[in-house]
């Protein structure tokens, strides 16, 4: 493999780096530089930014909007949004259902809700896990019983992550209970803001953060005509969006994020007569996650060129998850370690006990335990990499 870029892409570089730069708002600019946490209101306002440049979907088509990039140009983008510390845009909409519903949607479905995911006009989140439903998703028993035009939904989601931000959630509900669990699964798009009968409740995280939600639906009406694809066939579009997820879970872009922001601590933090980063032995755990780091973004590139010519992400996708993922916690704590007495600190600690750059650091380190659980635990990815792609026959 050619790793090497081309003049050309070289100068794509270049321009993407300018824009972002000088596209960035003053206040986002100083969080950006600072390496602070971005509100859900700046999130949104980047991507109304970036909409408007026409950069705020780079898998997507042209046909739907996108802004049909290659596998290099979007790499490329996603280098320099991390190496700006840009705010991260939410997946749910832009990653996960958008490619769902180019791929499964029908020609309503996308022109209803493609060029508002675009724009950031309506907020998605995602509905799979239950309180008895995780890894183990065919279990899960959201009820859709059909009643006219409609299906009227019965039942819980959990780790519904920002609904208390969206306008819409897809969910997986169960239509049928004959057959294997798979077999009565079908994918349907509910208007949260909208729909009588769905609440959602936000609660704490480990890491002080309300990233998560329970939401609950109680004779809930969602119009047949929302459901994407087949009747009782949603486990065929589930298993595509969680090769998407995974792929996004991965976090290529997100790791080199925290090593760069590791390094600058490191280089902060005064050791004897210099700082942590000329530590011979802080170094080399640093050089050994970097390599891990960007054997996982050649993997990621494969999959990217994959998704390029047509192919939906396939079990490949677990590789990236998993790996990624591992990387990505061994990150964090590497940044834990080096803040020393500093990582006890908290977001609300006031500015002169802990610099701004380093008051999430604490608090994202707890979230990200859960980033080898969510999207599939990694045990559930090395049972689907054993069977599906080493052919391990007992897997």
């Amino acid at each position: 493999m050619d790793m090497s870029f081309t003049p050309e892409q070289i100068a794509f570089r270049k321009e993407v780096r300018e824009w972002i730069d000088s596209a960035l708002p003053p206040e986002i600019k100083r969080k950006a530089e600072n390496g602070a946490n971005f509100e859900h209101d700046e999130v949104m306002e980047w991507h109304k930014i970036l909409y408007r440049k026409g950069w705020a979907a780079p898998g997507w088509p042209e046909e739907v909007g996108g802004p049909g990039w290659d596998v290099a140009q979007r790499f490329i983008f996603g280098e320099e949004c991390a190496r700006a510390n840009a705010p991260t845009l939410s997946p749910f909409g832009l990653g996960m259902v958008g490619p769902l519903i180019i791929e499964y949607g029908n020609d309503e479905q996308k022109k209803r809700f493609l060029p508002k995911i675009l724009s950031g006009e309506e907020v998605w989140c995602q509905g799979y896990s239950e309180p008895n439903a995780g890894s183990d998703l065919a279990s899960l028993q959201l009820r859709a019983d059909k009643d006219g035009d409609d299906y009227i939904l019965n039942g819980q989601k959990t780790w519904t992550t920002h609904a208390q931000y969206a306008d819409w959630i897809f969910v997986l509900c169960r239509t049928s209970s004959e057959g294997k669990p798979q077999q009565g699964i079908s994918f349907l798009l509910a208007d949260l803001k909208n729909t009588e009968g769905i609440e959602v409740k936000p609660f704490l995280t480990t890491g002080g953060t309300d990233a998560f939600s329970e939401t609950w639906f109680e004779d809930a009406r969602v119009p047949q005509e929302n459901r994407v694809g087949p009747e009782n066939e949603g486990w065929t579009m589930a298993k595509a969006l969680l090769g998407h997820e995974r792929t996004l879970i991965g976090g290529v872009a997100e790791s080199g994020r925290w090593l760069a922001a590791t390094k600058r601590i490191a280089a902060s933090t005064p050791v004897g007569v210099g700082t942590l980063m000329d530590d011979v032995a802080f170094r080399r755990r640093i050089a050994r996650l970097e390599m891990r780091r960007r054997a996982v973004g050649m993997a990621n590139l494969r999959i990217l060129a994959a998704a390029q010519v047509g192919r939906a992400p396939g079990p490949e996708s677990s590789i990236l998850k998993l790996a990624g993922t591992e990387v990505y916690q061994a990150i964090t704590e590497l940044a834990m370690d080096a803040m020393g007495h500093n990582a006890m600190g908290w977001f609300d600690s006031p500015l002169e006990a802990l610099p701004e750059p380093q008051q999430w650091i604490a608090s994202q380190f707890n979230y990200l335990r859960a980033c080898t659980i969510y999207g599939g635990s990694n045990e559930i990815q090395k049972n689907i990499i054993s069977k599906v792609i080493l052919g391990l026959p007992n897997a």
